[in-house]
Order: structure tokens, then sequence, then C-alpha cells
């Protein structure tokens, strides 16, 4: 499995995805190797809960993101060749085009079969090809997807676009959701604790937001929203979790709505504070423009706080309107603050869109299960 991030290096949802993932493979019989970029303070080799994960010194470096992607696939493809010298694998995995360099090459040296999981698409994420970069990653991911034997993602809607968008025939794309670890999410939580540290009386509401703070993840709607929500439930605090090159202009956009006393942004926090904070939060908001998954829905889901998601993408699949969250238009804040209000209006009814939303991810979105489908991919590629 090749992946440019996994725990404790965690940028977006790919490492968490790998982490569950890998895992879950473990426990199903199989082995994993995975080859990852290394991190200042973490041994250049762990097994992790059997995972075998291989951390890649990086030599070089460079401003230019794609640029740098270039380089570390570079020395990737080293670690994997050496690794391969002991280690007779039968299938390569590559997440998301940051790695795809490297899995094509591996692919090609080991002539064994290759599969992809597409997490993103970047016409998707930038909302559009505004670049010479934006083309060249473009390019990587359509390169990616001819390369691999099958081609994975997550929801139908993110398999709608890469089949449009890359030309793709349907019957290469294989559907396998998002999951989560539902164990992680039952444990107890002192609520004035946490709030005392945020600056959060018992009495007001707290509303949620996780994610990286980048134009795709709709935050300034959420913002946007924030003084019609104040002033039906006067008193609600807002926690925005997360960090990124907008974070800028949406504290100057917190502060021009008059209510940045009320909104703290806490920058990244450790996985551990997360789910304290979700443990304990009246609303998570996902206020995404654009998210072909949304596994943060998910984590919402297995904490028991209820969910009010834009109706875009995977979230619009993952979230069943009225019934296991709340849907609302996206880029509109208006319909943001009535998402929010249905859920702290009716504390009876949110009690039970929560349970609903339980029951749900213990069913479908369970890491075992997505394993069990992936190594049904897999043995179909290999035959």
């Amino acid at each position: 499995m090749a992946t440019w991030e996994f725990p404790p290096r965690i940028v977006g949802g790919i490492a968490r995805h790998c982490e569950g993932l890998a895992k879950a493979l473990i426990r199903s019989g199989h082995e994993v190797h995975v080859i990852t970029l290394d991190l200042p303070g973490i041994p250049y080799y762990a097994e992790l809960d059997g995972v075998k994960v291989h951390r890649t010194a990086v030599q070089l470096g460079h401003p230019d993101f794609l640029t740098w992607a270039l380089l570390f696939n570079h020395f990737m493809e080293k670690k994997m060749a050496a690794i391969s010298q002991e280690i007779d694998f039968d299938i390569i995995h590559v997440h998301d085009w940051l790695a795809a360099f490297a899995g094509i090459s591996f692919k090609h040296y080991l002539r064994k079969p290759m599969i992809t999981t597409i997490h993103a698409t970047e016409i998707g994420r930038a909302q559009g090809l505004h670049s010479p970069s934006s083309l060249a990653i473009d390019g990587v991911e359509w390169w990616s997807t001819y390369e691999a034997s099958k081609v994975i993602v997550t929801s139908s809607s993110m398999k709608d676009e890469v089949c449009e968008h890359f030309r793709l025939p349907p019957e290469k794309v294989e559907i396998i959701p998002n999951g989560i670890d539902l164990s992680k999410y039952d444990i107890s939580v002192d609520r004035q604790m946490v709030r005392n540290r945020y600056g959060i009386n018992t009495n007001e509401k707290l509303v949620l937001c996780l994610g990286r703070l980048v134009p795709q993840k709709g935050m300034e709607y959420l913002i946007r929203a924030t003084p019609t929500i104040r002033q039906r439930f006067p008193g609600t605090r807002f926690v925005i979790v997360g960090d990124g090159w907008l974070r800028g202009h949406l504290e100057s956009l917190a502060r021009s709505t008059k209510c940045s006393d009320s909104i703290t942004f806490t920058g990244f926090i450790p996985d551990g504070e997360v789910v304290a904070l979700l443990r304990q939060a009246d609303v998570l908001v996902v206020p995404s423009v654009y998210e072909p998954f949304g596994i943060v829905a998910l984590e919402g889901m297995a904490a028991g706080v209820p969910v009010v998601a834009s109706q875009v993408g995977g979230l619009g699949e993952v979230i069943e309107h009225d019934r296991t969250g709340i849907s609302v238009h996206p880029r509109n804040p208006d319909s943001i603050a009535w998402g929010v209000a249905r859920v702290l209006s009716d504390p009876k009814h949110s009690a039970w869109l929560t349970e609903n939303a339980r029951e749900l991810v213990q069913k479908t979105y369970s890491w075992d299960a997505i394993a069990t489908r992936t190594v049904e991919v897999c043995e179909g590629v290999i035959g």
C-alpha cells in the first residue's frame, strides 16, 4: 500500500483511511506493507497491529508542492524496490495521485497488478483546472486510472465523476465506501472539562466543524450563518478544528460578522481531543461544497452527535435527510442556519437522528466490511 500520509502524519482523510483498511486486512489474515513518508522522531520501520510500516527518508525538498511530490516519489520507488528483494508482493494498492508515480513504476518493475483508490479529483478539489500545476495533477490522476487494473472510489457520485472526466469504462470502477472504527468513539468524556479548555459554559450550545481550512470544505458558509444562529440561540459557540492556507481569510471573515468572540479556531489538534470535542458537541456541521465521501460525517455519526451536512457528493449518500442527519443546501448560509436550528430546537428528534445514524454506521461502515470488499477486488484482479 503506497500513501504519502499515514499516522502520525495526518493531513486529510487518506491517513485514517489507510490505517483503518490496513489493520482490517491484517485481521482478515493478509500481509500488508505500507510505504509512506518519514516524519521527524518516528522510526523508519515499525509494526502497527501487524501492519508493517516502512517510512521513506525524503532527502530533497522543494517549495512547490507538485515538484516536491515528484521528488519524494523517487525516494519511495527506491524504498519499494529494496523491500521487494525480500518480499514477494501480490498486488500494489496506490492511494491518490501523490503516490501514483512510485506505484506505477513499482507495478512495471515487479510485473504485478496495481489498483488505485481515487479519494478526490483535482478538478473537484480546485473546482476547475485553473493552473499549470492543476493540469499536471489532473494528468497524473488520469495516468494512474489508466495503469490500474481496478479503480476504487468511495461513493456513487465519485464513480460518475471519474468515469465521465477520465473516460473510464464503468466496469473498471468499484465503489467501496470509507470506514470507521466505532470503538474509538466509545469513551466517556467529562463534558465541562472539555468545554473549559475552549472557554465554553455548560449552558451554551456548541456547534462543531472539522476539516482542512480550504475552499472545498465550505467553512465560510458556516461562518456567514453564525449571526442568524446566534440570533435564534443566543450564547451559541462555534469551534472550528483544522488548519490550512485559508485560515487567515476565514478569521477575517469571522471578525466581519461581529460574532468573532463566539468563534474559536483551534488549528490542528490530536485525534483524542477531536473525539472528546465530538462526544460533547450539540451539533456537527459539514458545510462542504465538494466532498467525494465525507468521513467527518461518519465520525460525527459514530460519536453520537447530530450531523448537519451539505447535500453534495458522497455526503448526500451517507446522510439520509431527517433520518440519520440533516441535509442542507451547499453554499447557503441560510440553509445551514436552518439545519442547525432544526437540531437545536428539538432535542428528542435529534436523539432519534443520532440513534439511527449509529445503527447505520455499525451495519455499513465498519472497517472489517470495507476490507472484505477490498479483498474481493484484489482477488478478482490477481485471478
